[in-house]
């Protein structure tokens, strides 16, 4: 089997978008499953739509996602002398020719089979001018684009990978055009000779290309060339089954990477976006998907981007992961919060270690660790006044709480088991459910009405601040029936 060489070849024109990732991506899989190369190319021959500063967005994304380049990255703009070349050796054995029809001209063609309500294609006005006639116009300093010059019967074949076999009658294809009359090479004039050139043996690209292919296996065989297999992936969509766009949400890379998520899961999730390993499996390292990934598991029907079903995903990577793999993630999340401390790295790791085992398990991206981490590394938090409508109502808890407060104070050992313990005799010593004080206990001790279990909440906190927020429901509660005061600042002794 001949070596595999894929390419991508994004446009600087934006960002790395999901589309494009998932192109990416397909074509990384397939190199690395074969053991081939995967070679980056940069499109931009658009200068005026092009910048630097999209070629870095565009090669961050691809770090981001761990999609690492054999060759490259080529950029079509160093190699415009060469399409020109090709393009003129095409024109030198037949195969193009100049066209002089003017801009305006064309227009009004256009326009008139508009109005006549049929389709319209060039009609080859230029396509049998004589050579004198051809210098005698370039002399004349009449400008020209080069074009193609299609066969005027049969059809063209090429077989899909994903689609099968697909035929086109030449007679409904234009002379296209190769070269525009400032000289700048069109798009199918320099991807082909790119991947002749980069000697690409299979072409996986979104299916809004299928439309470009007839014209491009036209221009591989008239350039003697072996024509590539092509493998064209299913469009994304949105949730409402329209081609997914800014409207949906961040559609580039690097925007779901500043929101918390893992590229690990963002790798995974955009796998599964038009290819199936052919079972349910959904959750797959980077080496069960390079094993597993094959042409023949691409759907044709489109994929929808499920944003619920990557958070989802995102949070299946977070809870599994060590803690120590989530530290310097976690750390940056904290620095940029102002929650960070030196000593989390230091002599209180072990402790830090283990406030992330425990939040990891109900997060969802990155942030959720400073949302749900704040109170256990700070005493300005707020309590949801959700939460304290819902389970701090009970005006006897002004006075339970407190004296709750003083039992698990009294402790000689403070630990999981003994906290629980100790909740649970006095609910039983006052009559009450142990579910009142649990879920007035967490909004207390947390700010919110969903967090870790609690007795794990107060042994994470430690004896001391979990006894000094409980005693605070003597102003938390209640509010005005209680004589109106408001809670003192959590720093300070009640």
């Amino acid at each position: 089997m001949p070596e595999i060489r894929v390419r991508f070849a994004p446009s600087p024109t934006g960002f790395l978008h999901v589309g494009g990732a998932r192109t990416a991506l397909f074509n990384w899989l397939f190199a690395r499953h074969h053991q081939g190369k995967f070679i980056l190319r940069i499109e931009d021959t658009d200068a005026g739509r092009s910048s630097a500063a999209m070629v870095e967005g565009i090669l961050q994304g691809m770090r981001w996602l761990g999609l690492d380049w054999d060759e490259g990255p080529v950029f079509q703009s160093q190699r415009l002398e060469h399409y020109r070349a090709e393009a003129s050796r095409l024109k030198e054995a037949g195969s193009a020719y100049p066209c002089f029809c003017s801009v305006e001209s064309l227009a009004a063609k256009r326009e008139a089979a508009a109005k006549a309500k049929v389709p319209w294609k060039y009609d080859g006005t230029c396509r049998s001018l004589m050579a004198a006639e051809i210098r005698e116009r370039a002399l004349n300093n009449q400008g020209s684009v080069l074009r193609f010059k299609v066969p005027s019967e049969g059809k063209i074949e090429f077989s899909d990978r994903v689609f099968g076999p697909i035929e086109h009658d030449l007679a409904a294809i234009e002379d296209f055009v190769l070269l525009r009359s400032d000289g700048m090479p069109t798009y199918h004039l320099s991807v082909v000779v790119d991947d002749v050139d980069m000697q690409i043996s299979h072409v996986i690209r979104g299916a809004d290309h299928i439309s470009n292919t007839p014209k491009q296996v036209l221009l591989y065989q008239a350039l003697n060339a072996q024509v590539p297999e092509f493998a064209h992936v299913p469009l994304i969509l949105g949730p409402d089954k329209s081609r997914l766009s800014k409207r949906h949400g961040a559609t580039s890379v690097t925007a779901y990477r500043d929101q918390g998520f893992l590229p690990e899961a963002f790798r995974n999730f955009l796998a599964l976006l038009g290819w199936s390993p052919g079972d349910d499996t959904e959750r797959m390292s980077t080496a069960e998907l390079i094993e597993r990934f094959s042409l023949e598991g691409i759907n044709k029907s489109n994929a929808v981007f499920n944003l619920e079903k990557l958070a989802w995903l995102n949070s299946q990577y977070l809870s599994s992961l060590p803690a120590q793999d989530l530290l310097p993630l976690v750390e940056r999340e904290m620095e940029g919060a102002g929650l960070w401390d030196a000593a989390y790295q230091g002599e209180r790791r072990a402790w830090f270690l283990g406030l992330i085992d425990l939040l990891k398990t109900r997060a969802r991206l990155l942030p959720d660790f400073v949302s749900n981490g704040r109170a256990f590394l700070s005493d300005a938090y707020e309590i949801d006044p959700s939460a304290r409508e819902k389970f701090l109502k009970e005006p006897s808890l002004a006075v339970l709480l407190p004296d709750l407060a003083a039992r698990l104070e009294a402790l000689p050992e403070f630990t999981i088991e003994t906290a629980e313990a100790t909740l649970r005799s006095f609910a039983e010593e006052r009559q009450v459910k142990p579910g009142l004080l649990i879920n007035a206990s967490r909004v207390l001790l947390t700010g919110k009405a969903v967090a870790p279990g609690i007795f794990e909440v107060m042994a994470m906190l430690g004896q001391s601040k979990t006894t000094h927020r409980l005693r605070r429901a003597s102003w938390e509660v209640g509010g005005a029936e209680l004589g109106g005061k408001s809670a003192p600042p959590i720093g300070h002794s009640s």
